[in-house]
């Protein structure tokens, strides 16, 4: 199947985000792409492609703080990149040949903390979070960039519930197919953050997970690259065959183990 993109703008606060729209002639789920903090678009906009030609019409876009608003980087907070998300989700629900009931958000670090915040305040049917960073409520409107690291590290490396923090909280309260992807050598999300995470998926319909062996956060080699976008292009293709094929279900009361995988781990 043939794909196109189109560069469009996405008006929020009265600013303009650049995004990418890559979809095929005709695709009814849409999915919106959110990079980390310090990435881009670009990151996604292969995966967007191999995404698009299952039938999906996908939607990649740059965070403010980011490329065209890099000069913003020190001002912007978590309000103002949620925003970006939102704006970029009713950018793509807006479009004729998109179904707002076969919605997913896909996420990677930053951008999966937003993806999974974003699940309490728009409809989505698919989430995909890849190494989800992890941020306390506090300080919500402090500039992203002048968050203590420290104090931030030592929060992730924490045992949370989903009650106090909003990105585990709205986790908890997600009914849709979630997938959850690890890295073994996370020296920034640490593996008790994606437990939190995972844990906080309890009724969630079916929840999958990964680790990628060996990889580290930024994915800085190619095949842990490519191991990822294979993770990913399968799942969604899994998922879309299986909404075309009218599989749906109950929402789980907990997450199924048969659902939650790894891959092997390696030497430890």
């Amino acid at each position: 199947m043939t794909t196109r993109a189109n560069t469009i703008d996405i008006a929020v606060d009265g600013k303009h985000i650049a995004g990418t729209l890559v979809g095929p002639d005709t695709g009814v789920p849409g999915v919106v792409l959110v990079h980390g903090w310090d990435g881009s678009q670009d990151q996604y906009i292969a995966r967007a492609h191999e995404i698009a030609s299952l039938g999906c019409i996908c939607l990649t876009f740059d965070l403010r703080g980011h490329v065209r608003h890099k000069a913003e980087r020190d001002a912007v907070t978590r309000e103002d990149n949620l925003r970006d998300l939102l704006a970029a989700y009713d950018e793509l629900v807006g479009h004729p040949a998109v179904d707002p009931n076969a919605i997913a958000i896909v996420g990677s670090s930053y951008g999966g903390y937003l993806a999974a915040i974003a699940t309490s305040l728009r409809k989505v049917r698919w989430l995909g979070l890849r190494v989800p960073a992890l941020y306390e409520d506090a300080d919500w409107e402090v500039p992203k960039n002048k968050l203590g690291r420290e104090r931030l590290m030592a929060y992730r490396h924490r045992e949370l519930p989903p009650e106090g923090n909003r990105a585990l909280e709205a986790c908890a309260a997600f009914k849709g197919d979630a997938l959850i992807v690890e890295s073994e050598h996370d020296d920034l999300v640490p593996h008790q953050t994606i437990q939190n995470y995972r844990d906080a998926c309890s009724q969630a319909q079916s929840l999958t997970y990964r680790v990628i062996s060996g990889a580290d956060h930024a994915l800085s080699e190619k095949s842990w690259q490519q191991n990822y976008t294979s993770l990913l292009v399968n799942w969604m293709n899994e998922m879309v065959l299986n909404a075309r094929a009218g599989k749906t279900g109950a929402p789980a009361e907990v997450p199924l183990a048969d659902s939650v995988q790894r891959t092997p781990r390696g030497g430890d």
